[in-house]
């Protein structure tokens, strides 16, 4: 049995399904009540990460683990070292975590430091495991919908630069691999889309894939953080601004280790907003 947590999230809601598709079992953790669509044949279990006790009827029986970390989980919660005792008291062997491409760009900053706690512990555990590094998610543009809807406008700082931000159903396609398959032990995945993509880029794919035009609006830095600590923490907002604006060399470098895991290439933003042009509509 394969243990998905975050499995209503832009990876995990992917993974769940390629999983079952391949007839994995597959147990669901989440922390949201209520009912939540799943393939036939998915366990559903309510827990919650900051409670690493609440994760033990989730793991009971399991062979693997995905492993997420969301909202203030990035900044604080328990030691990472006694939910994976909990994880390897179920039976868990095989852990594949979803970090981030800023552990290695940019160590020193503070809202990165849970992250490299998680993969530190991660590699002193004795399980098996594989590291996924993602740069920023394609779906983090699903927070323009609604001015996409209403006005036709995506407003966000840093217009003009680039970067190589991937679809969220990639990083989860290799995670299935990692953890269904022989030879990812050990190892630590750069996960990037296949090419740079700006804000612009990007509203205007969202047009593109509309068949109507999207206007862009330049917003401050200042602006951009009081939006976006609504729903983040601060020290995460910091650094995701720093990337956004101000991009090191390795942070604008595309990797290829979609390609060397899944043997095709990333989905670039064009596709991804054609898929969900729905959301947009």
């Amino acid at each position: 049995m394969i243990v998905v947590t975050g499995a209503t999230g832009n990876i995990g809601a992917h993974l769940v399904r390629t999983l079952a598709e391949a007839g994995r079992q597959v147990t669901a953790v989440s922390r949201g009540g209520g009912d939540v669509a799943l393939p036939d044949g998915v366990r559903s279990v309510r827990a919650d990460l900051g409670d690493p006790d609440s994760l033990t009827p989730a793991v009971a029986g399991a062979e693997a683990l995905f492993l997420l970390i969301t909202g203030e989980q990035l900044v604080s919660g328990p030691d990472p070292e006694l939910l994976l005792k909990v994880a390897e008291a179920g039976g868990v062997r095989r852990v594949v975590f979803v970090s981030s491409q800023g552990v290695a760009t940019r160590s020193d900053a503070e809202g990165y430091a849970r992250l490299i706690a998680f993969e530190e512990a991660i590699r002193r555990s004795g399980l098996e495991w594989t590291l996924l590094r993602p740069a920023g998610f394609y779906s983090n543009t699903y927070a323009w919908a609604e001015s996409v809807r209403a006005e036709r406008t995506v407003a966000a700082p840093f217009g003009a630069v680039g970067l190589p931000s991937i679809d969220p159903a990639d990083i989860a396609a290799v995670a299935a691999a990692a953890l269904t398959e022989d030879g990812h032990a050990g190892q630590i995945y750069t996960l990037t889309g296949p090419e740079l993509s700006t804000p612009q880029d990007q509203a205007a794919a969202i047009g593109a894939a509309l068949d109507a035009p999207v206007r862009f609006v330049e917003l401050t830095r200042a602006q951009a953080y009081t939006g976006m600590s609504q729903f983040m923490p601060g020290p995460v907002v910091e650094h995701t601004l720093s990337i956004l604006g101000e991009p090191t060399a390795a942070e604008q470098e595309v990797s290829q280790d979609v390609r060397r895991v899944l043997g095709r290439a990333p989905a670039s933003y064009v596709e991804w907003a054609e898929r969900n042009r729905d959301v947009f509509a």
